[in-house]
């Protein structure tokens, strides 16, 4: 199955006639954007109320970014780059940050590391939009693979997992 879900994900990003939509690189730059505003204002709260809600939306727009690149970036552009260790270690780098997202959330801004764990999960993000931004996403950059193609895919799965989690809130508030 993971297969042709790759196979699907060459044949439509290569072949793909000059996509519309937005291209994917800039979407996920734009997250890695809203991610930073959405630390900044973290270090600024002094609420215990105002921290919990900002963590709980960094963690949520962090882990929706993560899913989609999971799902629909890095397979179609691991067909295409010829580094696929800069695939992996972004794939880990995910798999560290929840580690510590699942721990965050589980936890009150009263507790004792709280601000720490969040000040690590903000220096692993930057660390790995550093890496992203300035050797994946250029190299990606320089392939055949139809960035827009895959944008358009990576825009309609943030919607459907947007989705998905408005019906579950509305769920839990009823």
């Amino acid at each position: 199955m993971a297969t042709a879900t790759h196979a699907t994900a060459k044949k439509t990003a290569k072949t793909a006639p000059a996509s519309k939509g937005p291209d994917g690189v800039a979407l996920l730059k734009a997250d890695h954007r809203a991610v930073e505003k959405l630390f900044g204002q973290f270090e600024k709260a002094r609420d215990a109320d105002r921290k919990k809600a900002l963590a709980e939306k960094i963690c949520l727009e962090l882990r929706i970014h993560m899913q989609v690149e999971e799902e629909i970036f890095y397979p179609t552009s691991r067909e295409f780059l010829k580094d696929e260790d800069i695939v992996d270690e972004a794939v880990v780098e995910h798999a560290a940050a929840r580690d510590l997202m699942d721990e965050i959330e589980a936890m009150s801004p009263a507790d004792d590391l709280y601000d720490a764990k969040m000040t690590v999960l903000q220096e692993q993000i930057e660390h790995h939009v550093e890496e992203e931004e300035t050797e994946y996403f250029p190299k990606v950059k320089k392939t055949e693979m139809d960035v827009k193609a895959a944008g358009a895919r990576m825009a309609a799965r943030k919607d459907v997992l947007r989705g998905q989690l408005d019906r579950a809130e509305g769920k839990s508030l009823q």
